[in-house]
């Protein structure tokens, strides 16, 4: 796989990841509301910045996939989404503070594993 192409498709993974770390950022006052009193505050919660910020990672990423799809194979391209999980977990990790156990990070060197063995093929 050849530079260009990986970084297309990192990019979108990169913002992908990005966009569902903001989703939960602008839902983290929500979360001590019962979900019966989540849909009346879905107008709220679709202009918080940081929900604003997150769709427009999602639209920019849809434009960066566009791209990478222009120049890898499909069957090579959507497992390389698999380290969106990786990285998010990274991310919350990092910026969250949320503790991976045992068992994500063995699930995680998993995921790691088999996207290199696919990029490699």
């Amino acid at each position: 796989m050849k530079r260009l192409e990986f970084s297309l498709l990192m990019g979108g993974v990169i913002l992908n990841a990005l966009a569902q770390l903001l989703l939960k950022i602008g839902a983290k006052p929500l979360q001590a509301l019962p979900l019966s009193q989540l849909w009346p505050q879905l107008p709220n919660l679709m202009t918080r910045p940081a929900v604003l910020a997150a769709l427009c990672c999602y639209g920019l990423s849809v434009v960066v996939w566009f791209a990478a799809l222009s120049k890898v194979a499909v069957s090579i391209a959507y497992p390389m989404l698999s380290i969106g999980y990786v990285i998010t977990a990274l991310l919350a990790w990092w910026l969250l503070g949320e503790t991976p156990t045992l068992l994500r990070w063995i699930g995680m060197a998993v995921i790691i594993i088999g996207v290199s063995l696919v990029a490699h093929s």
